[in-house]
């Protein structure tokens, strides 16, 4: 494939993100509310391209409330809001399907009429530190349907909680149309004794002269406005700029209060647990299946063990057993902080993967980890900009198509990529072209390496507050990750769930999830790269 060619002079104002304005098929109102806010790259999408992307983004498009404002005391009301259990006192076994119904009313106490509420939900046994994540349809009329798969036998409690309200989520379609600047880079520029620091985006307003850094065989787009001085070639560093603040209105931020409707139970009117009989006979056919990223759920925990439903998982519980799944093997590890944790997981874990000082910046990388002994070597770098890391030196600020295209592969090359986290602030878009080229990368290095282990670790959870809403809410996340899953779907990748991990176990959500889920995320990607010999 050729490089995509950057025409320099398009400084009018060409909209940078759908290439003749995708979105018009999608949505009428578009036009006048879409600020093209980029002036200067241009995506040039092939017709089977085009319509990927406008298909992705009509399957997340998600439902709007009636038009004009909505006053806080109409919103959803997590507290008001109840959910009964579909027949509770009927006779579950293990395989069968529960069904719960979600009513959702506002702060007065009048149930609402509109969908588009943001959901999660689980099922657990506390005692058997056993839960699952269920499914959840949206009615349009206020109602929820959620469906669970009851995996286990004992007592089963339900657990649902509110995200955000629907009239949150009209907030947070607005500010990553409306300001994809609210998370802000910046770059060093250096010579000698001399030092420049200018800002830095996927695009930035124009009116003032800018270093154009778009990467030569992605076209992935990078700008940071010119130092007065200093030219382009002096960049030294990439860092993270800020957040910027006073994104919403009075109004709005009533949407987002911590102890009022971000992450809220929503309570059960009648019983909110059911028992479970165990299978009169084990019939694993209703328990496993074909590897879906899109089937749901994909696994659950039983005594905190992660059980796919798609592939056997063993436990990788001694060291040694890791040593030897891994040896003579290269591990390539790529992406942002929540792979970073599975290198500081198997580092520390296991005694002989000794960390091979690169005198990197903490935090930040590349890392390199090395068993002498077992010819075992581990490496994590970071994904390319946008990335809020704290400094990453230019010369190893890459992209992850661009490393895949630079390893040869094979059954000894294992490849494990996680990247979302630092896309949530900017429109889809972005996010799919990224993919796009890293799925390219992917599919020519299967195609010449057939043997090489890639697996993918999806998004996760994360603990949720009025400022980190808007930047990174869940939302985003699940929007995104619904992209990849169907981005990467028929691909010979493997996933580790590790969004249904962090949704179905009990701990509290983190970004960076606790270690015993990092523990059942490196199980199920350990047993992808040595599959037991059955």
């Amino acid at each position: 494939f050729s490089p995509q060619h950057l025409d320099d002079d398009t400084v009018s104002g060409s909209n940078w993100i759908t290439e003749n304005n995708v979105q018009h098929s999608l949505s009428q109102t578009t036009k006048t509310t879409r600020k093209p806010y980029c002036g200067y790259t241009q995506q040039t999408l092939s017709k089977r391209e085009q319509a990927e992307q406008e298909s992705l983004l009509a399957a997340i498009q998600w439902p709007k409330p009636p038009d004009g404002k909505i006053a806080f005391a109409q919103s959803t009301d997590p507290t008001h809001s109840d959910f009964v259990i579909v027949k509770p006192s009927r006779f579950f076994k293990v395989g069968d399907q529960l069904e719960v119904l979600v009513r959702m009313k506002d702060f007065q106490g009048k149930p609402k009429q509109y969908g588009g509420d943001y959901l999660q939900a689980r099922i657990h046994s506390p005692g058997l530190k056993a839960g699952a994540a269920g499914r959840i349809v949206d009615c349009h009329n206020g109602l929820y349907k959620v469906f669970f798969t009851l995996l286990w036998p004992g007592e089963v409690k339900v657990s649902v909680s509110l995200v955000h309200p629907s009239e949150a989520i009209q907030v947070l379609l607005r500010l990553r149309e409306e300001r994809p600047d609210r998370v802000y880079f910046k770059s060093s520029f250096k010579s000698g004794r001399y030092s420049e620091t200018t800002e830095c985006n996927v695009c930035l307003p124009g009116g003032l002269p800018v270093c154009n850094f778009t990467d030569l065989y992605t076209g992935e787009p990078w700008f940071c406005y010119k130092p007065r001085k200093l030219s382009c070639a002096s960049r030294i560093s990439h860092a993270k700029g800020g957040y910027l603040k006073g994104l919403l209105t009075q109004e709005e931020s009533l949407f987002f209060q911590s102890d009022v409707n971000i992450k809220r139970p929503i309570l059960s009117s009648g019983p909110d647990s059911v028992i479970v009989k165990p299978k009169a006979f084990t019939d694993l056919s209703s328990m496993y299946r074909a590897e879906d990223p899109t089937a749901s759920p994909s696994g659950y925990y039983y005594e905190d063990q992660w059980r796919s439903r798609t592939h056997w998982i063993h436990n990788f519980n001694k060291s040694e057993d890791i040593t030897e799944c891994l040896q003579g093997k290269v591990i390539h590890l790529f992406g942002d902080s929540t792979i970073r944790q599975w290198f500081e997981y198997l580092t520390a874990f296991v005694p002989d993967l000794v960390e091979f000082n690169l005198g990197s910046p903490k935090n930040v990388g590349p890392f390199m980890s090395v068993d002498l002994k077992h010819n075992i070597l581990l490496k994590f770098r970071c994904h390319g900009p946008p990335i809020r890391f704290s400094t990453v030196f230019s010369s190893e600020l890459r992209y992850i198509a661009n490393e895949l295209n630079h390893i040869v592969g094979g059954r000894n090359t294992v490849i494990a990529i996680t990247i979302w986290s630092h896309f949530s602030t900017f429109p889809v878009e972005v996010y799919i072209r990224r993919l796009r080229n890293i799925r390219r990368a992917v599919v020519q290095l299967l195609d010449r390496s057939p043997k090489t282990a890639v697996v993918i670790r999806t998004a996760n959870v994360q603990e949720l507050g009025p400022e980190v809403s808007l930047f990174n809410s869940d939302w985003y996340s699940f929007q995104l990750d619904s992209v990849m899953r169907k981005m990467f779907s028929g691909i010979a990748v493997h996933f580790v769930d590790a969004w249904e991990m962090s949704v179905a176990h009990y701990l509290p959500h983190n970004l960076h999830p606790s270690e015993i889920i990092v523990k059942n995320q490196i199980d199920a990607f350990l047993s992808y790269v040595c599959p037991l010999q059955t």
